[in-house]
């Protein structure tokens, strides 16, 4: 993970030892790979800043889990507008043009971004698991979930810090190279405690954490059932709420593919430095970056074939597919009115939900995870129960967005 982050797998103390560079490719080649990063830096910031703008200019998407969707969008546009660029043309040249605090920035930063990704996702599956599995417990808030955000990124910023402070560069005769002078010691070689960390702390660990969570939700929403709700309502919540745990696992399920043999090959970097000091080791250098960098373009599009809303939000945001706007749909999007009706809905579905608990435990005490899907009651149960009132009263949500029933689908 050096200069985004060893430039070409190349082993740089080798390099640094005559200033000569293998790692010369022809003009042709050069040119097909400038096409295809630089396809990946427009779509990915293009798509990401589009993202951001649905959400914060639409009432209606100022939700828990978009929040944390305007961080991950802010980190991989950050990452693919700051780094991808940059490191392509060091990976091509395997020389360093941009002086020695940028060096520090591009092998810092990285991490940081990825870090912030992969844990906005984190926490969206969190969220979703509690939304589900505990429905009556309560959500973030607006400040928690602000709060949650600077924590990754603190976390991100400490994890990445290392990159920073052994980050240098080094002239060599006719070229300069920035690359990470780690510390020497006779009894541990940190670097490879470093890189292993990381990438259990980036890779691994928030995957196993998530495949948790949402297979947990998978089966509450795709094997579960309340006995005797069946209605149309019931049956709009349920599917809504499946398409957004659809869509969120194949957002993970990208990144996942996307980053894998990236990490591998680090982790080979770190243990078998020997097998990368072949000349073609370039091109699979360049094929395994582009792979990686080319998840941060990914997630707007998922959004657009997956998620009504945000398909609206970008056919605001190009003009050209302006007429195609469904219109039911761009409601949807704007209308905070039909957002109070569904949160109405959800509360009264929760509380006939407590009540049946209460009343017959036996029948219901399995079935809590999918309570938030079931039905509305009718207007004259609700006259009935004295203590009705009384339950309504303590789960009435508080105002703003942390207490929406559906986020993003």
């Amino acid at each position: 993970m050096e200069t985004t982050w060893r430039p070409n797998g190349a082993n740089v103390s080798a390099n640094c030892s005559d200033g000569f560079n293998k790692f010369v490719q022809p003009l042709w080649q050069i040119a097909l790979w400038a096409v295809a990063y630089l396809g990946i830096v427009l779509v990915s910031v293009v798509g990401n800043v589009a993202v951001i703008w649905i959400i914060l200019a639409h009432k209606r998407m100022r939700t828990v889990t978009n929040y944390f969707l305007v961080n991950l969008a802010f980190a991989e546009a950050a990452m693919s507008a700051f780094n991808t660029v940059i490191n392509f043309a060091y990976a091509v040249h395997n020389e360093w043009y941009f002086g020695l605090i940028y060096c520090r920035f591009h092998n810092f930063f990285p991490i940081a971004a990825i870090f912030a990704s992969i844990y906005s996702m984190t926490a969206i599956a969190l969220d979703r698991y509690m939304a589900i599995i505990h429905p009556l417990k309560q959500r973030l808030s607006s400040t928690q979930t602000r709060m949650v955000i600077g924590v990754i990124w603190v976390l991100a910023l400490l994890l990445a810090f290392p990159q920073y402070l052994y980050s240098s560069t080094a002239a060599l005769p006719g070229r300069t190279v920035c690359f990470i002078d780690w510390p020497e010691y006779n009894t541990v070689d940190f670097r490879k405690i470093y890189y292993v960390c990381v990438t259990v702390l980036i890779y691994f660990l928030p995957l196993c954490i998530m495949g948790w969570a949402y297979m947990t939700v998978a089966v509450t929403l795709w094997a579960s059932e309340i006995p005797g709700d069946s209605s149309e309502h019931y049956a709009e919540q349920l599917t809504a709420k499946r398409k957004v745990v659809k869509m969120m696992i194949v957002v993970v399920c990208t990144f996942a593919v996307c980053w894998l043999p990236y990490h591998v090959y680090f982790l080979l970097h770190q243990f078998f430095p020997e097998l990368f000091e072949e000349r073609y080791i370039q091109q699979v250098y360049l094929t395994i970056m582009w792979l990686a960098m080319s998840s941060t373009m990914y997630n707007p599009i998922i959004y657009y074939c997956l998620n009504s809303r945000f398909r609206a939000g970008f056919q605001q945001v190009f003009c050209c597919c302006a007429p195609t706007v469904n219109k039911e749909e761009l409601l949807e999007l704007k209308s905070p009115r039909y957002l109070q009706t569904q949160v109405s809905r959800g509360v009264s579905a929760r509380v006939v939900h407590s009540l049946r608990t209460h009343q017959n435990p036996s029948v219901f005490n399995k079935k809590a995870a999918t309570a938030a899907l079931a039905p509305p009651p009718r207007t004259s149960d609700l006259s009935k129960p004295a203590s009705l009132a009384r339950l309504s009263s303590r789960h009435k949500p508080s105002t703003g967005w942390e207490r929406e029933p559906e986020l993003i689908g």
